[in-house]
């Protein structure tokens, strides 16, 4: 019986193209969550308060914060309860969309920062990548509507089905939360994180051009 050719998929380049992609992905997430390890512990170590580089709502001052504020967290345990969540979001879609994800990523950062600065409450201070990992999170599961492929597609469903919920906790919730009473979580950081997730899936997939990120084969974009 003849063997069968390998498929194009399993030849030699596209193993090495894709341990590539794997690198370059790890070594990106990495780079993220350890410069803000290091802001994080530069700013603690000189004794720094965590608030002057937070976002302050409608606050000339506090604009700073948009940029600042995910590289700040309240505490180690604040900062810990962000790294795993986004350095391994940060993973996939460096893997799953190498160069539509150094788009996403300002679009996320900037779209979250704004929100909060906008409509949280003037008495507030918001600090922490919380709102990059919404991001991150809704812009997996909802990009695979745009490229149109199984690869994608599936891929946001398991997100959806395994971190789904976090919308509801991180979002309503603490919105219902809020009303009632003081919370030190910020819904709004989450929802406009989402909200820039969203809207970065929909944008890098319009600026690839029509259709062409659906006829793509292979993970990517």
């Amino acid at each position: 019986m003849d063997i069968a050719p390998q498929p194009p998929e399993l030849t030699a380049t596209t193993v090495a193209r894709d341990r590539l992609r794997v690198r370059y992905a790890v070594i990106g997430a990495a780079g993220l969550v350890v410069g803000i390890w290091l802001a994080w512990l530069g700013a603690w170590s000189l004794g720094w308060n965590m608030d002057d580089l937070g976002i302050r709502p409608r606050d000339a001052h506090g604009l700073i914060g948009i940029l600042s504020a995910p590289f700040v967290h309240a505490s180690f345990e604040h900062l810990m309860s962000n790294t795993l969540p986004l350095g391994l979001l940060a993973s996939m879609a460096l893997y799953a969309y190498p160069r539509a994800t150094r788009y996403a990523l300002p679009l996320v950062w900037l779209v979250s920062g704004l929100g909060v600065w906008l409509i949280s409450p003037s008495n507030t201070t918001t600090v922490g990548a919380s709102g990059i990992v919404f991001g991150w999170l809704a812009f997996l599961i909802v990009r695979g509507i745009w490229t149109r492929t199984w690869q994608h597609i599936l891929l946001g469903l398991v997100l959806l089905v395994l971190y789904g919920s976090l919308f509801w906790t991180g979002i309503v919730k603490v919105a219902a939360a809020d009303i009632t009473g003081v919370v030190t979580v910020s819904w709004q950081a989450h929802l406009f994180g989402a909200i820039g997730g969203v809207l970065a899936a929909f944008l890098v997939a319009k600026a690839d051009g029509p259709r062409r990120a659906a006829n793509r084969a292979a993970i990517g974009s």
